[in-house]
């Protein structure tokens, strides 16, 4: 008795036409342009937000998640590449207004006080929840259209964005939320 091998089918990571023509894909494409754009102008607003930064823990975390922003625009160029399209950004209006929002904690407050960095970890985790909102879709999305090697970008980025919140919190339950009520 002859035994046949079968070989196991890898899903493919590339895009097929069809793939590249459905609605879903376009939308897919669509988020991670805006997420693009997202990326793009938070990297420019995470100086000053440290530079407006009372405690150097504070400073320190926007400094480190500045060097993570920067990582995760050359992801998303290198998701942009393995589906074969061109990196390009559409402007995300969610995070114009998170930035914004960012910009009026900076002004509202006054300088050197916990009362400022208190608002300012509020504005940056309002941006974070933003960012693992729209990785986790995108993700999935991915999943979804058999994108393996997208998925696996989008999920490093989706952990980091995470673990960025998660220390966040800990500068602000650490002592900033506390030192912010007594001023």
């Amino acid at each position: 008795m002859a035994t046949t091998s079968k070989s196991k089918k890898k899903k493919p990571t590339g895009v097929t036409g069809k793939m590249k023509d459905s609605e879903f894909h376009k939308f897919f494409i669509d988020g991670l342009k805006d997420i693009y754009w997202a990326e793009k102008h938070l990297v420019k607003a995470l100086p000053k937000m440290q530079k407006a930064s009372t405690s150097p823990e504070l400073a320190a975390a926007f400094e480190k998640h500045t060097a993570e922003t920067e990582e995760h625009i050359t992801k998303v160029e290198e998701v942009f590449a393995l589906l074969e399209e061109k990196a390009s950004a559409k402007k995300c209006d969610a995070m114009e207004g998170l930035l914004e929002e960012a910009t009026s904690m900076i002004e509202d407050t006054e300088e050197g006080t916990m009362v400022r960095d208190a608002g300012l970890i509020l504005a940056a985790q309002k941006v974070e929840h933003y960012e693992i909102a729209t990785y986790g879709s995108l993700r999935t999305f991915a999943e979804n259209m058999g994108h393996t090697d997208v998925v696996n970008l989008l999920s490093e980025i989706l952990e980091n964005e995470k673990a960025t919140d998660v220390a966040l919190t800990e500068v602000a339950e650490g002592f900033v939320n506390e030192q912010a009520a007594e001023e």
